[in-house]
């Protein structure tokens, strides 16, 4: 049931999906009532999500939230901070942190916290150690390695998005590669910004060819798939680092989002590529900000219970 705090939002939606039904494309996937309130129900669920970023942006946050010696430690929340005191090279890294490890529903962000912690030394890996020395990251890494997997005592894991992860220090696609090849992809001392910088002007200014081109530029990051590229360049746009705006759902090697767009659609076969333009034209006649983050989540959601609106979260 929508809250009536998003009545609004709901019908406006819904006038909008029966326009595109009628005037644009068929949308046989929300023909019955059931199906069109439980995709309505993600579409509202994923719009609150993405405005969730902007919410604690303009919270007061405590410090500890940056510090990862307390258990209040949050990479999100911690790049915020970060970025209000003008360190934006360590912002645009916590939300590598943020989205390399991910917050686990059973252990939070206990993974994130220690290895960026330095597991409690004094000194944590931040931007300017990584930078300089990744090579003993992955020393770091490795002699540690049984005590990040429990040797310790200590439970810690990979958020759902990055369940299959691993933690090998010296594995072509383990976490020391991954954190290797994104210090590459960023190129020091080219700082964050200034990838960004050159990104906007290959792109001709246009936040989302730059976001297209930034994606693609990431194949260079290892274990970066098509979810962590789109969530790592999302989430620094949302967070005010860079001016990009996802062009498109990314669905190419995607499992829920196609096949959401395929019970929308009413197309069990289409492609990739042809779902991708056909939910282009649906988010230019949607009334949403950040239209296509919102559909690929709403879709990969709705398409786990199509006829009942269930929330999930992770």
């Amino acid at each position: 049931m929508v809250r009536p705090k998003d009545r609004h939002c709901a019908d406006a939606l819904d006038a909008a999906l029966a326009e595109f039904d009628a005037q644009v494309r068929r949308l046989p996937g929300i023909q019955s009532v059931a199906r069109r309130q439980s995709f309505l129900e993600q579409l509202i669920e994923s719009i609150h999500r993405v405005r969730y970023v902007a919410v604690i942006r303009g919270r007061p946050l405590s410090p500890l939230r940056g510090d990862p010696r307390s258990d209040l430690f949050d990479p999100l929340k911690a790049a915020i901070l970060r970025g209000r005191e003008g360190n934006i090279e360590e912002a645009f890294w916590l939300v590598f942190i943020f989205v390399h490890f991910g917050r686990s529903a059973r252990t939070g962000w206990r993974l994130a916290r220690d290895i960026y912690g330095s597991l409690g030394a004094n000194r944590a890996w931040d931007w300017l150690r990584i930078r300089a020395d990744t090579a003993s990251f992955r020393r770091w890494l490795a002699a540690q390695q049984s005590a990040l997997q429990g040797g310790d005592g200590i439970t810690r894991r990979f958020g759902n998005h990055r369940k299959y992860q691993s933690l090998d220090a010296r594995s072509t696609n383990g976490t020391g590669a991954a954190v290797e090849t994104y210090v590459r992809w960023v190129n020091p001392p080219r700082t964050h910004q200034e990838l960004m910088e050159e990104a906007r002007r290959e792109s001709g200014n246009d936040p989302r060819q730059t976001f297209r081109h930034l994606y693609n530029s990431m194949d260079a990051v290892a274990s970066f798939g098509r979810t962590a590229k789109f969530d790592y360049l999302t989430m620094i746009a949302k967070l005010g680092l860079a001016r990009i705006e996802p062009d498109s759902t990314y669905m190419q090697g995607a499992t829920g989002p196609l096949t959401g767009a395929r019970l929308l659609f009413g197309n069990s076969s289409g492609t990739a590529p042809l779902l991708e333009r056909w939910l282009v034209d649906l988010e230019a006649h949607l009334p949403l900000d950040f239209g296509m983050q919102v559909l690929e989540d709403s879709l990969c959601n709705w398409q786990k219970s199509p006829e009942m609106f269930i929330p999930f979260r992770g």
